[in-house]
């Protein structure tokens, strides 16, 4: 055996070092950069410093992720909008999963491309599979959305999807890290292509977005990803709980059955994403919205809305009043979303998601939180006005004081543990009016 400084691996290295030094630059040009990202495949790309203020929450994750990150190449993949508007979601499921492979099969050229000229460089999923570990907490390796507004390809519509300024919502994004700097990075557009036009609003069969802007994230997890995360596993535990067959077809139709057996064999189906079907937003999408707005509602909007479909809610949430009001034709099928934290930080974090401000209305209270045990923490939750906030620490005079084991905490919040038992036995203390806890308790449906 060659000594190590020997071996030809290790002086074929040191060689190619020597010659490539003079060559070697920490900074790439952005026009090159850009011309290989459209080569590879995607339809648009912009450059964003990892200093960015606008991503500065998302640093920690970012260089966790890859450590020598400099900048983030973020790009864009056009959908075939009619694909997406079909009322048969199997067609719009085949343009979100394909899109969703050319999205990552673009990201990997890029990448390696990069790494052939010496750049190290990473491309996280654009969507799933996910770091599931870590479910129901951040699960993803990166959020794009904030990346891409940032890179300037577009703004958060009141739908919470990116609108492109010239392919609208009909894309899907990716996010590339790299270790160099590039000659000239991208900014934020200066406008919303969003037109507020409420389209969304009407369509979305769960009232998720409010005429107002506000978004219950509850209610579209539900029901538009029934057959990922939480809603599989609600499926897998009426399995579990199930004494037979027979007891199990009064849980799950066979049409729910066979949906959940097409999802795991050909991708995990969308239930939804109406909103982004009938969004007119874009350059090339608003032509057929403003040359016949009568038209575009009758050929996209109104077969989303008459469609006889079963709509998945949680027992007691906005989303169940709204289904029952505004689409009485839609089958309402009540289930759990499966969002059972598994933490008391994931239970303070996940409040303003599951938050249902109908539900809340007439409330005005300030909620102190002592858990003890194995993880303590002290909390503030303030509701008023139809809003939430959550707070470390206490903040306010309490109108109510909770205190808490936090083991005990989440077994009544997984429905493992009565309350009634947990009060009786001082697991959990209250100081203040229990109505004020059933009040809470009503807020957050699961």
């Amino acid at each position: 055996m060659p000594k190590f400084d020997h071996h030809p691996t290790v002086r074929r290295f040191r060689e190619q070092v020597q010659s490539n030094d003079s060559k070697s630059t920490s900074v790439i040009d952005a026009e090159w950069l850009r011309n290989l990202c459209l080569a590879a495949g995607a339809d648009d790309v912009g450059f964003v410093e990892i200093e960015r203020s606008q991503i500065a929450n998302q640093h920690q994750d970012i260089l966790t992720a890859f450590p020598p990150t400099k900048t983030l190449i973020s790009f864009v993949c056009r959908m075939n909008k009619e694909n997406v508007r079909s009322p048969a979601r199997s067609v719009a499921n085949v343009e979100f999963h394909s899109t969703g492979d050319e999205v990552n099969h673009v990201a990997r050229e890029i990448v390696a491309a990069l790494e052939q000229q010496g750049v190290r460089a990473l491309n996280p999923a654009m969507g799933f599979p996910m770091e599931m570990e870590r479910f129901p907490g951040k699960v993803w390796v990166i959020s794009h959305k904030p990346v891409a507004v940032a890179a300037g390809l577009g703004h958060m519509g009141i739908h919470r999807n990116v609108i492109h300024p010239k392919f609208g919502n009909f894309i899907l994004l990716g996010t590339i890290l790299i270790d160099k700097e590039v000659t000239k990075y991208n900014q934020p557009i200066d406008y919303n292509p969003c037109l507020e036009c409420k389209l969304c609003v009407t369509a979305c069969p769960v009232g998720a977005i409010g005429t107002d802007g506000h978004f219950n994230f509850s209610a579209c997890y539900t029901h538009n990803y029934r057959e990922f995360m939480g809603g599989f596993t609600d499926w897998v535990e009426n399995i579990a709980e199930s004494k037979s067959a027979r007891n199990y077809r009064q849980k799950a139709s066979s049409a729910e059955s066979a949906s959940m057996w097409q999802s795991l064999s050909f991708g995990a189906n969308y239930k939804a994403a109406y909103c982004m079907a009938v969004c007119p937003a874009g350059e090339d999408v608003i032509a057929a919205f403003l040359t016949n707005r009568k038209d575009f509602i009758q050929e996209v909007v109104k077969p989303l809305e008459n469609k006889e479909e079963t709509i998945y809610v949680v027992p007691g949430s906005d989303a169940e009043a709204h289904v029952k009001r505004r689409f009485p034709h839609k089958k309402v099928k009540r289930i759990s979303n499966g969002l059972q934290p598994s933490s008391i930080r994931g239970f303070l974090r996940g409040l303003p998601l599951t938050f249902q401000r109908n539900q809340s209305e007439g409330l005005d209270a300030t909620y102190h939180f002592t858990f003890t045990g194995a993880e303590e923490c002290k909390a503030t939750v303030i509701i008023r006005d139809k809003k939430i906030q959550v707070h470390d620490g206490y903040v306010g005079n309490a109108d109510i004081h909770i205190t808490a084991d936090s083991d005990n905490w989440l077994r009544f919040l997984a429905k493992e543990q009565n309350i009634i038992w947990a009060l009786l036995r001082r697991k959990i203390r209250v100081k203040g009016s229990l109505r004020l806890l059933q009040a809470f308790s009503k807020c957050f449906p699961s």
